[in-house]
């Protein structure tokens, strides 16, 4: 398990991170803790449970000391009674033990076993109930926001030995964005790269998952994510990216018009990543050219979803026209007014 945020403290910082994780973990009305200011231990707290997601039973704390002591005392505010606590800590261990047989894949395979299992199984919760900021709302209730469900897949991948932190950055009234948003950064192979579950989430459906936020590079995230509010790795590399492992990051108009063929052909769903330059209007006018004329050929008529941040096309094949032709999709939208 990583403890990426603890590493960023200083020594006074360490110490009471430790005594907070001690308490918590034991469950303990009260322990002591350092002299510190109640901003600064109200981040360190945070610290603690950014790191460790399995304490999801307290979000806040008391804190008294006497005027010249070394040490104050902080009292923990349990989200339910603490003899219950026990209980619905084996539940979680239940939920997590779903990633079992996979144990010995490789960290890819692993990565996309957790990342399907929360945009199979969580929908993202509008009303954000309390539980669904932690990993009850995702593993209990199957429901879960941002905060939820990277916790969530943090602890997944903790379980399965994968280095796993997560990101956070603010919000942005100018661009309507009235919440902080929570995803994962991974390390593979010695690189770093962003996974958001949520974004892939709240675009996709549990039988037509989204991969257009798995495995990017800091040049693709921030395309539409703010900057971070605490100091991360570097992710530079974007050859892992999923659209484009999967030989779905398609440069050529001639590539576009043969997977629309076989899709059409089948009946199915295409969802790929454009790499042939800029979505201009006239871009997206010859690729909807090309695989309407493709559709066509199947007696069907082609429906364009466009992730326009991620070039991300999502292209269906219906036996009437559609009403629109062109959809333009806005991901996470729980996150914006």
């Amino acid at each position: 398990m990583e403890e990426y945020y603890y590493n960023q403290l200083n020594r006074t910082g360490r110490e009471a991170y430790h005594a907070i994780l001690t308490g918590l973990k034991s469950l303990s009305p009260s322990f002591r803790i350092p002299l510190l200011e109640n901003k600064e231990l109200t981040e360190i707290y945070f610290s603690v449970r950014m790191d460790h997601p399995e304490i999801f039973y307290t979000v806040e704390f008391k804190y008294r000391y006497h005027n010249g002591a070394e040490y104050g005392e902080m009292m923990p505010v349990y989200l339910s009674d603490r003899k219950k606590i026990p209980a619905q800590q084996q539940a979680m261990h239940g939920g997590k033990g779903k990633q079992g047989q996979i144990r010995n894949e490789k960290e890819i395979a692993k990565l996309l076993f957790i990342h399907d299992f929360i945009c199979g199984n969580v929908r993202y919760d509008k009303l954000k109930k309390p539980y669904s900021h932690e990993i009850t709302g995702p593993l209990e209730q199957g429901i879960g926001v941002c905060e939820g469900i990277a916790k969530t897949f943090k602890i997944l991948c903790d379980a399965l030995g994968i280095w796993c932190v997560m990101a956070l950055s603010d919000n942005n009234p100018d661009k309507k964005i009235k919440y902080r948003h929570t995803w994962n950064i991974v390390r593979i192979g010695g690189q770093y790269y962003h996974i958001d579950s949520t974004f892939d989430n709240t675009l996709g459906k549990p039988d037509s998952i989204r991969y257009d936020y798995f495995m990017l590079s800091d040049k693709q995230l921030f395309r539409d994510h703010e900057p971070v509010i605490y100091r991360m790795p570097a992710c530079p590399d974007g050859d892992r990216f999923y659209y484009k492992e999967a030989g779905l990051s398609l440069t050529k108009t001639e590539d576009v018009r043969k997977k629309a063929a076989q899709a059409a052909k089948k009946g199915k769903e295409l969802t790929f990543h454009w790499r042939g330059g800029y979505l201009t209007r006239d871009v997206l006018a010859e690729l909807l050219g090309i695989i309407e004329e493709e559709a066509e050929k199947k007696e069907r008529h082609a429906r364009l979803s466009i992730n326009r941040p991620q070039a991300v096309l999502r292209i269906s094949f219906e036996k009437v026209i559609p009403a629109e032709q062109i959809v333009l999709e806005e991901a996470n939208e729980g996150e914006k007014s």
